[in-house]
């Protein structure tokens, strides 16, 4: 005969099971409940350190309550029963029963203050993750009107975070998170590629400009080839070479650039249509690079919170040395654009959400086209 499910069985099921946390946390409630005078014992953390909304809502009313007369508290439940209406104030769904299970799953009550560093180490990661997000639904939000900055400041206040963190959390030298950085994404470069080769073509006949946008590295183009061409122009350049079409494939082929198959008919039609002028699309280029370096930077931060075995001070450790490459290429994007506003830290990243739109590169040739 088939089983037959009992009602809401197969919701129960579904529900994964409590995080360490969880338990941790518990631990430190039934010690705060059972032995009241230990809330001077800990600290670091407040109610938003929790985990669930009812123990935010115990820890809350045990810390805000006048504690008992010890003797008076061991021999009645009037103090728990204070607690307890404060905290139905924030989580109705709290019992009396629930009260006593935390009491009775308490192993120690002496160590209610490293049950407390263990929640305040479980809320730093939380926190961590959650400014991650942030930055990387800033980098894709199509809305902003001013991309750059807003991510950048988004950046920031992920920073200030990871230096709060860093404060109740000194980091160890040489302790890197243990979980891998994941892979660059893969955006659409469709725009991207159209306005590199106007980048690439109108350097090739304006070479006098690639001078004044020395801010312009080859890793800031996304496909390898246009990388290699703007080294193949900057290395002209340097030399001061003859530059053209023709002397820009040369070079190119001795850089071993066109072993891809790339067909130099191609490379020389491509650097013969310039548009523009070099300085709009290099500032195109390099803002479409801290973009995605943001992006990327989120995620492996993300990565790094995202997984619970890595410590606060391994945390640190890798968060910083994502943040180093944003700030790589900030300090180039001010140098383009001749802006060096302040880096602002704030206590708590703003929610927002990610990256710009671009302007259409044959929109761009149209009206800035002088050949």
């Amino acid at each position: 005969m088939p089983h037959t499910p009992e009602p809401d069985e197969d919701d129960l099921d579904a529900v994964p099971p409590p995080q360490p946390v969880f338990h941790v946390e518990q631990a430190l409630l039934g010690a705060l409940l059972l032995d009241p005078h230990r809330l001077d014992d800990v600290s670091g953390i407040t109610a938003d350190s929790f985990s669930t909304a009812a123990h935010a809502a115990l820890y809350a009313a045990i810390s805000t309550l006048p504690q008992p007369d010890p003797a008076e508290h061991a021999k009645n439940t009037k103090w728990l029963d204070r607690v307890l209406t404060a905290g139905r104030e924030q989580a109705r769904g709290l019992t009396a029963t629930y009260l006593h299970a935390l009491v009775q799953v308490c192993p120690w009550p002496s160590h209610a203050p490293t049950y407390a560093r263990m929640v305040e180490a479980e809320h730093a990661r939380r926190r961590l993750l959650t400014a991650a997000e942030h930055l990387i639904h800033t980098v894709h939000d199509a809305s902003l009107p001013l991309p750059v900055q807003t991510v950048l400041a988004e950046a920031d206040a992920l920073a200030a975070v990871v230096d709060d963190i860093a404060n109740r959390f000194p980091p160890r030298s040489g302790v890197l998170p243990r979980t891998p950085a994941p892979p660059p994404t893969a955006p659409d470069h469709t725009e991207a590629v159209e306005e590199e080769q106007l980048l690439l073509a109108t350097a090739t006949a304006r070479p006098d400009d690639i001078d004044a946008v020395r801010w312009l590295v080859p890793d800031d183009l996304t496909l390898p080839l246009h990388a290699g061409l703007w080294q193949c122009l900057t290395t002209l350049a340097r030399r001061n070479e003859p530059i053209d079409p023709v002397t820009v494939l040369w070079e190119a082929q001795q850089r071993g650039l066109l072993d891809d198959g790339s067909e130099p008919g191609e490379v020389l039609r491509m650097l013969a249509e310039p548009a523009g002028s070099v300085g709009h699309w290099g500032e195109r280029a390099l803002q479409r690079s801290l973009l995605t370096t943001a992006e990327h930077t989120g995620r492996r931060i993300e990565a790094y919170a995202g997984d619970p075995a890595n410590t606060p001070f391994q945390l640190v450790v890798g968060a910083r040395r994502a943040l180093a490459d944003i700030a790589a290429v900030r300090t180039r994007w001010q140098n383009a654009t001749g802006t060096t506003p302040p880096q602002q830290r704030r206590p708590t990243p703003a929610t927002r959400a990610g990256p710009p739109t671009t302007t259409a590169a044959h929109a761009a040739r149209s009206t800035r086209a002088t050949r």
